[in-house]
């Protein structure tokens, strides 16, 4: 079956790695609330994604329509020794973020929602959905403040979880990559492709 494509992000990001793997698609971005039941950075990223995907396909559920529609959900966060980094509030928690990076390993989860609704003639309904996550260690060289203030400075860290984009300036000070890079950029795009695959067979 085909299925319109919706990406429930506004993550410009993650728009490029769809378009880079050639999807067609169009962006509904969620604006619900966020709510974490979990403690599992795993288990956190895939709540989270499925929460935006299953509101934005409740959207598409509500304007009736009788084109089947696959929904993307995704959530990315930063893990270091047990905590979760999310995007930093402000300079001062970037800074926090930053310093407890530098020198050291940690992980970078997404959780990925795939949702579909489809039409059985009469109403539109949910048809079946599917959530997994991937993790991508990073190792970070050490960063005096002086740099850390620096990259601070490029405002390249305020959305982005963990305070830093490994495609952009921050790439001068990351050591080593174990596991998808694009993982790290926002979306697993190798993994999703297949999952979106056996998913619309």
């Amino acid at each position: 079956m085909t299925y319109k494509i919706i990406l429930a992000s506004q993550s410009p990001r993650r728009r490029e790695l769809l378009k880079q793997i050639g999807l067609e698609f169009q962006v509904m971005p969620c604006n619900a609330k966020e709510v974490i039941t979990k403690k599992n950075p795993c288990e956190v990223v895939q709540e989270l994604a499925y929460q935006k995907a299953m509101a934005i396909a409740r959207e598409i559920l509500g304007k009736r329509e009788n084109e089947p529609v696959l929904v993307i959900g995704a959530d990315t966060i930063v893990s270091i020794n047990g905590e979760i980094l999310g995007k930093p509030a402000d300079d001062k928690d970037a800074y926090r973020m930053l310093s407890m990076l530098q020198g050291n390993v940690h992980q970078v989860y997404t959780g990925v929602a795939l949702v579909t609704v489809s039409f059985d003639g009469k109403e539109p309904y949910i048809e079946k959905s599917n959530t997994f996550a991937e993790k991508t260690d990073v190792e970070f060289y050490p960063m005096s403040d002086e740099e850390i203030y620096e990259y601070i400075a490029t405002s390249d860290t305020r959305d982005k979880a963990g305070a830093y984009g490994i495609q952009g300036m921050c790439a001068r000070y990351i050591k080593t990559i174990k596991g998808e890079y694009n993982n790290v950029v926002g979306l697993p795009v190798g993994r999703l492709y297949q999952e979106l695959s056996a998913m619309t067979k």
